[in-house]
């Protein structure tokens, strides 16, 4: 059926919800069990129109391209996308001869049907529901970080490194791997070497943005104007927001800032920030640039040796989870892969701390693919083979990889107290132990720092 309106397809889209795609299915794709297949039941389904993987849009006439995407309830009730919007593949050798009003990404996804569909664990999958749709235009401050997205994207196939593409380069849309498995790879222009095959992405984070505006009515604020993106990057307008305070202390930058001076509060330099970006009274996670580009703040304090006082932990481990899921989808590979580090770095002098300057950094690629994959793999294998206690004058010790390990990452415990603990896959008890990045590793970041 040809639509001959927004309207009249919007209208059309809307009357899924509340069904279930079982309800939807008139082609048994779901007892066929083919994978991408909620997509699919809803293109022939729901709208009548034969499958196809043409590079124009699915609704050509109208220039929308259709895509069915899941979201979850978080424990605490809020929602989040349950994964990044996987977009058209990259041609590596067609699209640095575009620009991006031509490029494949613009051409197919300018304008956007989104379908959203609620996941839930303990049901199965034919009973998901669709819960919402919109017709999704991308804001203009959104668009100006896409398209520099896409720009950095083409410039690493440009310069013959789209083997070196990573998640972690941009901000909103994303260069993500598609493929049945690392032999999926393609030919690109400027480089013999074979590239695992792309596609473009909205990130995680991007869209858990739109799922919360869409069905929660949640509005984020945006620290930067249209005109300050077009003019620099994030990176450049965060570096140009903390730059007064550099040389700092922590009280004269609450001082100035007009924040009461509470550095024993967990919230205090998160309210430091949100000040000084102009947004104050704003949660971090409710400014527009970093929800959407998953930044997330990490309070680094060095020693007068320039040595962080502490590692730096990230969530608990699920041991259960750990051993069951494969590299290419595990958590800690993914965090990585798709989040950004902004280091707020103070030192020590005299027992003052000062602000010393800021760093957004995300993991390299080689790093991620080689001393992050070692350790997951370590942590699988010592849980597998059964984790070993051993009775010491502080404790009980284990044998889970420790700070020697590889230089980069190692486990130890993040509990409330010892008797904070967490079952392990054969039925032991452990207290429950965190990810954690190296402070020499983390000093070798922050040398860079500018």
């Amino acid at each position: 059926m040809m639509y001959k309106n927004e309207k009249q397809l919007l209208d059309k889209a809307r009357e899924a919800i509340g069904k279930t795609f079982n309800e939807i299915d008139l082609h048994d794709r779901l007892g066929k069990g083919q994978k991408g297949g909620f997509g699919h039941i809803i293109e022939e389904s729901h709208f009548g129109y034969e499958i196809n993987s043409n590079a124009e849009p699915d609704f050509n006439d109208l220039g929308i391209e259709l895509k069915v995407t899941p979201f979850r309830k978080n424990k605490n009730g809020t929602l989040s996308a349950k994964e990044r919007l996987v977009l058209n593949i990259i041609n590596y050798m067609e699209e640095v001869h575009t620009e991006f009003e031509t490029s494949s990404f613009w051409k197919k996804n300018r304008k956007l049907l989104l379908m959203f569909y609620e996941w839930k664990s303990e049901i199965e999958r034919k009973n998901f529901k669709i819960i919402e749709t919109t017709l999704y235009d991308y804001p203009e401050e959104d668009l100006i970080i896409i398209k520099k997205d896409w720009e950095y994207i083409v410039s690493k196939i440009h310069a013959g490194e789209a083997h070196l593409l990573s998640e972690g380069d941009t901000q909103y849309l994303g260069a993500c791997t598609k493929g049945a498995n690392k032999s999926s790879v393609r030919q690109q222009p400027c480089s013999e070497i074979m590239a695992p095959q792309r596609a473009y992405s909205l990130k995680q984070s991007y869209m858990t943005s739109i799922v919360r505006e869409v069905i929660t009515d949640e509005k984020l604020t945006y620290f930067a104007s249209a005109n300050e993106l077009r003019e620099k990057t994030i990176d450049e307008l965060l570096h140009e927001r903390f730059a007064p305070y550099l040389g700092m202390t922590q009280r004269q930058m609450a001082e100035q800032l007009d924040v009461p001076f509470n550095p024993g509060n967990k919230a205090f330099i998160a309210k430091l920030i949100s000040s000084l970006l102009g947004v104050k009274g704003t949660r971090l996670d409710n400014i527009a640039e970093f929800a959407k580009a998953n930044i997330q703040f990490k309070t680094i304090r060095l020693k007068e040796n320039g040595i962080p006082k502490e590692h730096m932990s990230f969530v608990n481990i699920d041991f259960k989870e750990i051993v069951k899921e494969d590299w290419e989808e595990s958590y800690i590979r993914n965090y990585f892969l798709e989040t950004q580090l902004l280091f707020v770095v103070f030192q020590f002098k005299e027992e003052e701390l000062i602000f010393k300057g800021i760093k957004l950094w995300h993991m390299p690629m080689d790093t991620i693919e080689t001393k992050l994959y070692e350790y997951w793999n370590a942590i699988r294998s010592v849980v597998n083979e059964g984790v070993q206690f051993q009775k010491t004058k502080r404790g009980l010790k284990n044998n889970l990889p420790d700070s020697k390990f590889n230089g980069v990452l190692h486990v130890r415990p993040k509990g409330r107290n010892a008797a904070d603990r967490t079952e392990l896959p054969d039925g032991q008890w452990i207290t429950k132990q965190c990810y954690w990045l190296n402070d020499i590793y983390i000093s070798q970041i922050l040398k860079e720092m500018g």
